[in-house]
C-alpha cells in the first residue's frame, strides 16, 4: 500500500518528469526521473530484468530528504522510469530511507534492504543520525515495509560499532537459499569497517564477522560495501570517506577502494592488494550484480560530493550513473571495461591507420559528442614523443584534455574548460602502463560526461562536462611526433527500439 508521502513523491515525478526532453539528458547513462540523484542502489536482476533503484530526492536538484527512485533495462543501456519505490514515512526512516541492497525471495517476491535514519539529539544538543537496518517487500513495482522493521540496530553491532554510522547494506543470496549481507560501520578508532550478516529468510539477520577494517590507512568511514567472488578471488570495495592522497593511486577527500583477497569459512577475508577504482573526477558508491549469463557488472555515481554545487543554471535534474563496466581480474588487478551491449549500438565506422601526429590534427569524420572512439598511440622510432594530448567536447571556448606522457607513465583529464561553473577540482592524474611502448584509449562520450578506458580496462576514468552541445570537435595533438589509430563509431540510441 501507497504511503501518502510515496504517492505525493509519484505524482510530482508523473507530473513535471515528462516535461525534461530526452535531448537534455544524456542518450544511454541512466538519470532520475526529475530532481536528484546520487548512489546506485538495489542493482540486480528481477524477474528477467535488470532493476536499478536510486538514492532520489524528487523536489529540487539538491540532496534533501532520501527516497528511492527506480528504473529497470534489458541491456544496461535503455533505462525505463518507473515509480518511485521508497519514501521516508515511517517514524524509522524518518530522516530518510538510504542506500541499500535487493534480491529475489523464494516465493519470487522482491527483498529491498535499506539505511532507515532518524534524527536525534544527542547529550550536548546537536542533531544526529541514528542509522538501523530495514526491509521492504514487492512485486517490482509496489513495496511494503515490514512490521519487523529495523531489521538490525544497534544492538546487532559488534563490540565498538557506532549505530550513528552503519549503513549501506548490500544483500545477496547465496547458492544454498540463505542471504548474505555486508555493512558499512565506523569503529571505536574512528575509522571504518566492513561487516558480514546472515539470513535464512531476509528478515532475521544475524553477525558474523568483520571482514576487514580501515585502521585509519584509507580514509575513515568506509560507506556503501559490496563483496562478490571473481576469477577465482574474493572482492570487497568500499568508498572511504576523508581519504588521504597515496601518489597517484588515491586521491584526497571521497574516493573508491577495492580489496583483493581470498574469503573462507574459518580464515575471513584475507585482503592480498588495495587499490582505486576509478581514477578521474567522478564516481562513487559503486554497487555490482552478476548477470544471467555469470558476468560480473558494476555500476556508480558519476558525481563527486566535493563537485556537486557545480550544476549547470536551472538544471530540473541532476546526478547521472556511470557507464555500467564488466569487471575480471587481471595480474592481480581490477579490470573494467564498458558492458558489451554498447557495440550494438554502433553506427557509422570511422577508420584511420598510421597517422602521424606533429602538432594539432583533425581527420575526416571525428567529431560528435556521443561516441565511441578507440585511439592506439606509438612512437614512429627510437625517438620518444614528450606528450599526447586529445582534445574532445571542443570549441574555440570550450575543451576538454585527455594528455599522456610517456616518460611519466601518467594520463591527466583536464576539464578545466568543460563548462563547470565553479573553480572546483578540474585535473586528475594517474599511472598507465604502456604495452610495447603502445598506449591504447577507449573514449566514450555522452553529452554531459567522458569515460576513458585505458589498455583495455586496466585503469578507468570518469569525468562530467557541461559544455554545450554544439562543442563537437576532436583534435589530437603531439610534441614531437607519434603514429596514431583511430575507430570511431556514432552511438545511435534514438534509431532503435527499445
Amino acid at each position: 500500500m501507497s504511503s501518502d508521502v510515496l504517492q505525493k513523491a509519484r505524482d510530482f515525478e508523473a507530473q513535471y518528469g515528462p516535461h525534461i526532453p530526452d535531448q537534455e539528458r544524456p542518450a544511454f547513462h541512466a538519470t532520475p526521473t526529475i530532481g536528484w540523484m546520487n548512489d546506485p542502489n538495489g542493482f540486480s536482476f528481477y524477474k528477467g530484468e535488470c532493476h536499478l533503484f536510486y538514492q532520489y530526492h524528487p523536489y529540487s536538484n539538491e540532496w534533501g530528504p532520501m527516497h528511492w527512485g527506480h528504473l529497470k533495462t534489458r541491456d544496461f543501456l535503455r533505462w525505463e522510469r518507473l515509480p518511485a519505490a521508497l519514501a521516508p514515512d515511517q517514524d524509522y526512516d524518518s530522516a530518510g530511507c538510504f542506500s541499500g541492497g535487493a534480491a529475489e525471495l523464494p516465493d519470487g517476491r522482491q527483498l529491498l534492504m535499506y539505511t532507515g535514519v532518524q534524527r536525534s539529539r544527542n547529550a550536548d544538543g546537536f542533531l544526529q543520525d541514528v542509522q538501523a537496518q530495514c526491509v521492504a517487500i514487492g512485486d517490482g513495482l509496489n513495496y511494503e515495509k515490514v512490521l519487523s522493521n529495523p531489521v538490525l540496530d544497534a544492538g546487532d553491532l559488534p563490540k565498538g560499532g557506532s549505530a550513528i554510522d552503519f549503513r549501506d547494506p548490500k544483500i545477496w543470496r547465496e547458492a544454498d537459499g540463505t542471504f548474505r549481507a555486508v555493512i558499512g560501520n565506523r569503529t571505536a578508532d574512528g575509522s571504518g569497517a566492513i561487516l558480514l550478516y546472515h539470513s535464512e529468510d531476509g528478515l532475521k539477520w544475524e553477525f558474523v564477522r568483520t571482514l576487514d577494517r580501515c585502521c585509519n590507512q584509507y580514509g575513515k568511514m568506509w560507506e556503501c560495501p559490496d563483496f562478490f567472488p571473481l576469477d577465482g578471488k574474493q572482492v570487497l570495495i568500499t568508498s572511504p570517506q576523508d581519504m588521504k592522497p597515496v601518489g597517484l593511486e588515491f586521491h584526497a577527500g571521497n574516493g573508491t577502494l577495492c580489496l583483493i583477497g581470498d574469503y573462507g569459512p574459518e580464515t575471513g577475508f584475507v585482503r592480498q592488494s588495495a587499490q582505486a577504482i576509478d581514477y578521474g573526477l567522478d564516481f562513487y558508491a559503486p554497487q555490482t550484480l552478476e548477470a544471467p549469463d555469470g558476468r560480473r557488472i558494476m555500476i556508480a555515481w558519476m558525481q563527486n560530493w566535493d563537485t556537486v554545487n557545480a550544476k549547470p543554471c536551472n538544471c530540473r535534474w541532476f546526478g547521472q550513473m556511470s557507464l555500467p563496466r564488466e569487471l575480471s581480474l587481471k595480474d592481480g588487478r581490477l579490470i573494467q571495461n564498458p558492458v558489451r551491449e554498447l557495440e550494438t549500438y554502433r553506427t557509422r565506422r570511422v577508420v584511420h591507420q598510421n597517422i602521424p601526429v606533429c602538432g594539432e590534427i583533425n581527420l575526416p569524420g571525428v567529431r560528435g559528442r556521443v561516441l565511441d572512439m578507440t585511439v592506439t598511440i606509438r612512437p614512429t622510432g627510437p625517438e620518444r614523443y614528450r606528450w599526447f594530448r586529445i582534445r574532445v567536447a571542443k570549441d574555440g571556448e570550450h575543451e576538454t584534455i585527455i594528455r599522456y606522457r610517456p616518460d611519466q607513465g601518467t594520463i591527466k583529464l583536464d576539464r578545466i574548460r568543460g563548462g563547470l561553473p565553479r573553480d572546483i577540482v578540474h585535473t586528475r592524474s594517474f599511472l598507465v602502463r604502456p604495452r610495447d611502448g603502445e598506449m591504447k584509449l577507449r573514449v566514450i562520450l555522452d553529452r554531459c560526461s567522458l569515460e576513458v578506458f585505458a589498455n583495455d580496462g586496466e585503469q578507468a576514468a570518469s569525468a562530467v562536462i557541461y559544455t554545450r552541445q554544439e562543442a563537437d570537435a576532436i583534435t589530437f595533438e603531439a610534441g614531437g611526433t607519434a603514429m596514431m589509430d583511430v575507430e570511431k563509431y556514432d552511438l545511435a540510441f534514438d534509431e532503435q527500439e527499445v
